[in-house]
């Protein structure tokens, strides 16, 4: 691997976190979600027979935080186009904030079933 090519890497992570530093300080979702998150992946750490089982309920968390980013990526990109209503730009912002509840209703079958067979 050449050495641009590390610069390359070098440069796209710093994109990626100046990306993620902005949602964590500036996007209230991505906060209550970090804010969830956190003690959700403790709690699993308890109930979780094997690293398998922790892993299975620490994904969908993770996906919901990876939609969110997105989310707030495509809002921020139909913001720059303008702020006047339109149609698909309502649309766009819709399609984004209903992958978000996606992922959500996702972690939480993940977590009902996980803890059904768990304690029942």
């Amino acid at each position: 691997m050449a050495l641009t090519d590390f610069a390359a890497v070098g440069r796209a992570f710093q994109a990626s976190c100046k990306g993620l530093l902005h949602c964590l300080r500036y996007e209230r979702a991505v906060q209550q979600e970090v804010i969830l998150f956190i003690p959700l992946t403790l709690v699993a750490g308890f109930l979780a027979a094997s690293a398998w089982d922790w892993l299975l309920l620490t994904v969908p968390l993770i996906l919901i935080l990876i939609v969110e980013v997105l989310n707030t990526g495509l809002e921020a990109a139909i913001d720059r186009i303008g702020p006047e209503h339109h149609e698909l730009s309502g649309l766009a912002k819709d399609c984004g904030s209903a992958a978000v509840l996606l992922s959500m209703l996702l972690a939480g079958l993940v977590w009902a079933v996980f803890l059904f067979e768990r304690f029942f």
